[in-house]
C-alpha cells in the first residue's frame, strides 16, 4: 500500500484508514481496494436462486434448512434475513440471523423477499 491514503470515493471523506488489504471509510462505511478509486466498472454482482440481483440492505428468505457449522442450531426454511453486506467468495452474503447470530450464506440458498 502507498503511504498516502486517498479520500473515500463514495463520500470524499478524508478520514479513511487502511484495514488489511482494503481502505475503510468510518463516515459512510464504504470499503474499497487500493487503486480501485478510479475503476468503478468492477462491481460485485450477486444473484439469488431465481437470478434477482441482490444489494446491501436487501431482505432475503432462506429456501432450505441450513445447519450452522460448529453448533447444533438450524436456520429454518422461510427465515427472513437482512443482508449486511455482500462480499466476494463462496459464502458471499454477510448477515445476522435472529436467534443464531452473524453468519455467512451462499446466495444459492436464498431468494429475494
Amino acid at each position: 500500500m502507498s503511504d498516502t491514503i486517498p479520500p473515500c470515493p463514495s463520500c470524499n471523506s478524508e478520514y479513511a484508514y487502511p484495514d488489511r488489504d482494503l481502505f475503510v471509510c468510518p463516515e459512510c462505511g464504504n470499503e474499497w481496494k487500493p487503486g480501485a478509486e478510479s475503476d468503478n466498472t468492477e462491481q460485485l454482482i450477486v444473484k439469488d436462486v431465481h437470478g434477482n440481483q441482490l444489494q446491501d440492505g436487501d431482505h432475503v428468505t432462506l429456501i432450505k434448512d441450513l445447519k450452522v457449522k460448529g453448533s447444533s442450531s438450524v436456520a429454518k426454511i422461510g427465515t427472513k434475513v437482512k443482508i449486511n453486506r455482500l462480499v466476494d467468495g463462496d459464502h458471499n452474503i454477510d448477515c445476522k440471523i435472529d436467534g443464531i447470530g452473524q453468519m455467512m450464506l451462499k446466495s444459492e440458498f436464498v431468494k429475494k423477499a
